[in-house]
């Protein structure tokens, strides 16, 4: 007899994997330290109008469903109303049977909102005027939503020109008791990619806030260090950096100062001469994160804006994303290692987009864990394409088999809508899954308290533990 879907013990295929869930895992404090979240609607603790705003704007994997469904730009990015908007999706929802998006949108709909019906086109008006009733009310406001969740802290994706102003003004007086910990992170690949067309104009927009003429290789050093300390004193104390792969050729100082000279006079830059100076401003960051005590995360992978016409058009995070396929280990190697032979090397999370990358960065992160914090360096979880079942399960798996999972700091969103916490629950379903199995197998003792206690700081406590929070 077939199982009732999405029923309490969802993913949980055994007695053991139902209790350690239950009873470990379910009510642990969730820690989002990778997030898009806008500080400025967490400040301001706002209430969608309706559930397309809060559900379908800013995210890009619905509309790569809805555009595989047929369904036309204009119920994506363009300017159709919002009702239609839900509707196409709704109509597009059955059509995404084992894709992580039917799972994702039925928990959503069942946590947040109570709603337990499958949603389809024949439903679509009364599971939106529901949905859009709740959240224009206080306990559905953007407190209420990360509350209902249990969301302990926050940790938006900010860029070095970023004010602060909305984190300064939280953190500062209008951060209520119970309110959840927002805090930034520093997001500098604006000054990493010379070879961007707009570099100029962001390093001269970076002058203009830190106050002096960035002339020379050491001025960028100097007004990013600036950024990075304001940061630090609003709470910061994470970096995060979105790249193909880690840059780590050799490179002197003369022939950076001159490469970066050379852009700055809007003269082109070979690739070799990028590459010197990417890797050349890495070196640098990462040793400016080791004397701040942060910690430094590198997404590496992804493939961006392969559509030129939909770049063009529409711009960039709107859904035209893959898997890159670029060697990431001899790079990375040399780039943790030479932070690493200076004692600067801080800790650090790595994650992969290409699945066959699993156990270079599973094995890597073993060659510079050096005994002084559990855990220092972190094969993360699986992101983007990754962040479903398989892809869990294969890090995990692979984790488990080449390094200690029991030290893994879990899960994160990497999401721009606060209706998308049940990732964490999906995650903890997984994970509660694959130890039941190996306990009810044999493979593990049956020691549930022990168990227990690794699944709730897989959840919770080893994040707690690994980042140096500090929540004004």
């Amino acid at each position: 007899m077939a199982k009732a879907f999405l029923d309490e013990n969802f993913i949980l295929n055994t007695k053991t994997a139902q209790t350690l869930f239950h009873e470990f895992a379910k009510d642990m404090p969730i820690i989002d330290y990778h997030n898009h979240l806008p500080p400025d609607q967490i400040l301001n603790d706002i209430n969608f109008e309706n559930i397309t705003q809060g559900w379908l704007y800013g995210d890009h994997y619905k509309w790569r469903a809805m555009r595989a469904n047929g369904v036309k730009e204009d119920y994506c990015t363009g300017g159709a109303a919002d009702f239609e908007k839900f509707e196409k999706w709704a109509e597009t929802v059955p059509y995404t049977l084992r894709n992580p998006l039917y799972h994702w949108t039925h928990l959503e709909l069942r946590r947040y909102f109570g709603i337990s019906e499958i949603l389809s086109e024949k439903n679509a008006g009364r599971v939106y005027d529901q949905a859009s009733e709740m959240l224009q009310t206080k306990a559905f406001s953007i407190q209420g939503l990360l509350q209902k969740m249990n969301v302990e802290t926050v940790c938006t994706t900010d860029d070095p020109l970023d004010s602060l102003e909305y984190h300064v003004a939280y953190n500062g007086g209008k951060k209520k008791e119970g309110d959840v910990g927002m805090l930034p992170a520093f997001r500098p690949d604006k000054f990493i990619l010379i070879d961007n067309p707009n570099f100029n104009t962001f390093v001269n927009r970076l002058s203009e806030i830190v106050g002096f003429e960035i002339a020379t290789f050491e001025d960028i050093k100097k007004a990013l260090k600036q950024r990075a300390e304001f940061f630090a004193q609003n709470g910061c104390c994470i970096a995060d950096h979105g790249l193909e792969h880690i840059y780590a050729a050799d490179f002197t100082d003369d022939n950076v100062e001159k490469i970066f000279k050379k852009a700055k006079s809007n003269q082109a830059i070979t690739e070799a001469e990028a590459t010197e100076y990417k890797s050349a401003i890495l070196i640098a960051l990462g040793r400016m994160y080791s004397a701040l005590g942060w910690v430094q995360q590198f997404h590496l992978g992804a493939m961006r804006n392969n559509n030129l016409y939909a770049l063009r058009t529409l711009g960039p995070d709107t859904g035209w994303d893959s898997i890159g396929d670029w060697p990431q280990a001899q790079a990375l190697s040399r780039f943790l290692g030479k932070l690493g032979e200076t004692g600067e090397l801080t800790k650090t999370i790595i994650y992969n987009l290409n699945p066959a990358d699993n156990a270079v960065m599973a094995s890597m992160i073993g060659n510079f864990n050096d005994g002084s914090v559990a855990g220092k360096i972190q094969f993360g979880s699986g992101w983007w394409f990754l962040d479903q079942k398989q892809g869990m399960e294969d890090q995990i798996n692979v984790l488990s088999n080449m390094g200690l999972l029991s030290k893994f700091v879990g899960m994160l969103t990497d999401s721009r809508s606060f209706l998308s916490f049940p990732r964490h629950e999906y995650f903890r379903r997984i994970l509660c899954n694959i130890f039941g199995n190996d306990i009810e197998n044999g493979e593990l003792p049956n020691d549930i308290e022990w168990v227990g206690k690794i699944i709730q700081d897989i959840s919770y406590y080893n994040t707690k533990n690994y980042f140096n929070f500090n929540n004004k």
